[in-house]
């Protein structure tokens, strides 16, 4: 791929015109002030659709989890601004994240043919969908101009993976040693999230429990925040260790329950189990958390009579689990490499606990090391939940984009004083923008 020379947009319509042809597509009749529908098919079956305003300026946005969602305040305002915006779904690739990002590329050019060729194309997204967004950045920079990518890990699927695989790992060796509850062979998600939970429950109402369910969520850097309860002060070791309880097991979207689901999926698309843990030293991994989340489970340890030291030496003695080669190699194709053509803006709210926030910081290093910093700015939000984020904040960071290819550098809008006061200008919700810098991602790849 040539990173540094940019592919000319004009070409669009004309590559595409063959596979037009034969495609479906449909354009929606609109009202002279409503926005004009461009929908159709992919060359894999997934759907695509766009929304285009009457008074289209140029930018389109395109997005993992458009088509048949919901239009939100977000995607509204953006039109109301003039913006086109749209993309695809989900719900054909899945955790086939190389084809979801290719998928991108694919319908803006169909967009394209339709529509008009696009002045501005912005890959955006929260979720899996920010992970595509990034995805799009780094290994499409020809075809975008920019990446909004919310809530999206961003340390790569192998490091968020194998992270995810050191909590289950340490929950199971700690509180089921019989190894009732499976680790990575998940035969049925669903019977897997519910005996994990329920196993959860009970360890949660004893002190031994609590003690072992704060280490395994501090070695897998979960935030200390349920969404039930305000964030808590660390120095309250009861609350803290119930906020890690809500964020791993208690919570609508508990880590648990995702660490069974998607882990359930991605060994089925990538032919077996890509996460290791071989030659990981727990001990290791804990004294490379922050000073408040390791004081919290000695504390915790102390309270419940149990030893630290020996149920780390538990974990050092105990059985490691091995990668899949070829589903490993087949997986690190989503790897996170820093390399970035174009800008890029991130938000994350720090109380995620399905895209823990420590994983923006591996991303930082990532693109630091490549030589590319001045192309990203990061951002944070004060708030509980997976993606748990205002419409007001969300516009503010795709604003921010804005403002940077509408000027051609970086103004000092992405100060948290900055984003609050953009998104308060919008008055869709809460302004929480606040500065902040992450924890050390403790297991990169």
């Amino acid at each position: 791929m040539n990173r540094t020379t940019r592919r000319p947009r004009t070409r669009v319509a004309g590559v595409l015109a063959a596979t037009l042809a034969v495609s479906v597509l449909a354009v929606a009749p609109a009202s002279a002030d409503e926005p004009t529908e461009v929908s159709g098919t992919l060359d894999d079956t997934t759907p695509y659709e766009f929304l285009v305003p009457p008074d289209w300026n140029g930018t389109v946005f395109v997005d993992l989890d458009f088509a048949g969602g919901t239009v939100t305040p977000t995607h509204r305002a953006l039109l109301e601004d003039g913006a086109a915006y749209g993309g695809t779904s989900r719900a054909v690739t899945g955790w086939d994240i190389s084809q979801a990002i290719d998928n991108q590329v694919e319908a803006v050019h169909r967009f394209a043919a339709e529509a008009g060729e696009p002045s501005r194309v912005i890959a955006m997204g929260a979720s899996m969908g920010g992970f595509v967004a990034a995805g799009v950045a780094q290994e499409h920079p020809e075809e975008i101009d920019g990446a909004v990518a919310m809530c999206g890990g961003l340390s790569g699927a192998v490091a968020q993976w194998n992270q995810k695989l050191d909590t289950v790992f340490v929950l199971s060796e700690l509180t089921d040693p019989a190894g009732d509850l499976p680790v990575i062979d998940i035969p049925d998600r669903d019977a897997a999230i519910a005996a994990w939970q329920a196993h959860l429950a009970d360890a949660q109402q004893t002190p031994e429990g609590r003690a072992r369910i704060a280490l395994a969520a501090a070695i897998g850097q979960l935030p200390a925040w349920s969404e039930s309860a305000p964030r808590p002060d660390p120095r309250d070791t009861a609350s803290y260790q119930a906020g890690w309880y809500g964020a791993l097991s208690g919570d609508s979207l508990p880590y648990i329950g995702q660490a069974m689901s998607s882990r359930h999926t991605l060994t089925q698309v990538y032919g077996g189990n890509p996460s290791w843990n071989v030659g990981i030293d727990y001990a290791v991994q804990l004294e490379r958390v922050s000073d408040e989340a390791r004081a919290v489970v000695e504390r915790l340890y102390g309270q419940a009579g149990l030893s630290l030291q020996e149920d780390l030496a538990a974990l050092r003695d105990a059985p490691r689990i091995s990668a899949d080669p070829d589903a490993l190699t087949r997986f690190a194709r989503l790897d996170v490499t820093g390399e970035l053509d174009v800008p890029v803006v991130t938000m994350n709210n720090i109380g995620d606990q399905i895209s823990t926030v420590a994983q923006q910081q591996e991303y930082q290093r990532e693109v630091r090391e490549a030589g590319n910093a001045r192309l990203l700015r990061q951002t944070y939000v004060a708030s509980p939940a997976h993606c748990g984020f205002s419409d007001a904040e969300r516009l503010a960071a795709a604003h921010l984009l804005l403002d940077r290819l509408d000027r051609g550098r970086w103004t000092g809008g992405e100060s948290s004083e900055e984003m609050n006061r953009t998104a308060e200008s919008f008055g869709l919700g809460a302004a929480r923008f606040l500065t902040y810098q992450p924890d050390r991602f403790n297991r990169p790849y």
